[in-house]
């Protein structure tokens, strides 16, 4: 029952056990839960990290379970804080990956080349995919891909699926609206793949077998061209960058709940926080593939919601609420 929260079926069967009958010692907990002593000992470590257990008051040397109310919320709150470190971590990571490549860009060292065109960029693609034999990263920005640069992809996705070569696809969550680009999704995932979705995630970019990455020399108009990257430094910081996006990402076919403290989803959570940085709505609304009409939208349900009258007075009222 509590496994999502990092318990063992064993230590959540333990939990229960001491809920429904605190006078138990750890031999009736151990018969009681089929499990040894050792076990339950094993158990309360696990659920004392997680500050589920806590010395009783009433018998010296004894554990007691804290009740659910509080001791489950306050592991919920805990999480959810670890979360919005790890997304304030990829925003900064985000764009200092951005200035690197840029720069890199312009110095055009021998351990990165620049491909301009279309066709060369294509072309790069196709031999990256060729040669990839263990692992295929992509990150997708925007609110959808053209149907012609879907149907192009697939001869090359399906034969890397069939070589055994894990495929990870990190999709923007407008594009679960997209009904081209998540039947792709959707198609990638028949053959095997992983796709998730995220409100925010980084630039474009391809890495296979983690020592070769294609990135676009300007992430606001990959038709300039991209650049070829093998240097260890940039390539170290691009899967640091991917690796902490994908792990904040949602499987694509999961549902995402409203955080149940504040009621927002994890795009209007976003919102608030870019717009809170002073970017403007269209700003706003590409870094998270959507609209200006839907940004204006989610804005008026969220002030709604707090009961303002003005974007200010939302602001302040989320902020005094601990939504942001």
């Amino acid at each position: 029952m509590l496994e999502t929260l990092g318990l063992t079926a064993a230590a959540s069967a333990v939990y229960q056990a001491m809920l429904d009958r605190p006078g138990d010692d750890v031999a009736r907990l151990a018969e009681h839960c089929a499990l040894t002593r050792p076990q339950v000992y094993d158990c309360f470590e696990q659920l004392t990290e997680l500050m589920l257990l806590r010395a009783s008051a009433e018998h010296p040397g004894q554990l007691r379970a804290v009740s659910p109310e509080i001791g489950l919320a306050d592991v919920l709150a805990r999480q959810e804080a670890e979360l919005a470190a790890r997304q304030a971590q990829l925003a900064a990571s985000r764009a200092a990956v951005i200035r690197m490549v840029a720069d890199r860009a312009e110095q055009n060292s021998h351990h990165g080349e620049r491909l301009l065109g279309l066709d060369a960029v294509q072309a790069r693609l196709e031999q990256m995919g060729h040669q990839a034999r263990t692992e295929v990263l992509g990150v997708h920005p925007g609110s959808a891909m053209r149907p012609e640069d879907l149907q192009a992809g697939r001869q090359a996705n399906s034969d890397v699926i069939a070589r055994g070569v894990t495929v990870k696809s990190l999709y923007q969550d407008a594009t679960r609206n997209d009904p081209h680009t998540t039947g792709y999704a959707h198609w990638l995932l028949s053959l095997g793949s992983e796709v998730r979705t995220a409100p925010v995630i980084p630039q474009r970019m391809v890495i296979t077998d983690r020592v070769r990455a294609l990135v676009p020399i300007d992430p606001a108009d990959t038709r300039k061209g991209a650049l070829f990257v093998t240097e260890p430094g940039i390539l170290g910081a691009l899967l640091d960058l991917f690796d902490q996006a994908w792990a904040t990402a949602v499987p694509l076919g999961a549902v995402r709940d409203n955080d149940p403290t504040t009621g927002l989803t994890d795009t209007e959570r976003e919102l608030l926080r870019l717009l809170g940085t002073g970017l403007t709505d269209p700003a706003a609304g590409q870094r998270l593939g959507i609209s200006i009409r839907t940004v204006s939208r989610l804005m008026s349900s969220i002030m709604e919601r707090l009961g303002a009258s003005s974007r200010f007075e939302a602001g302040l009222k989320a902020a005094q609420r601990g939504w942001l």
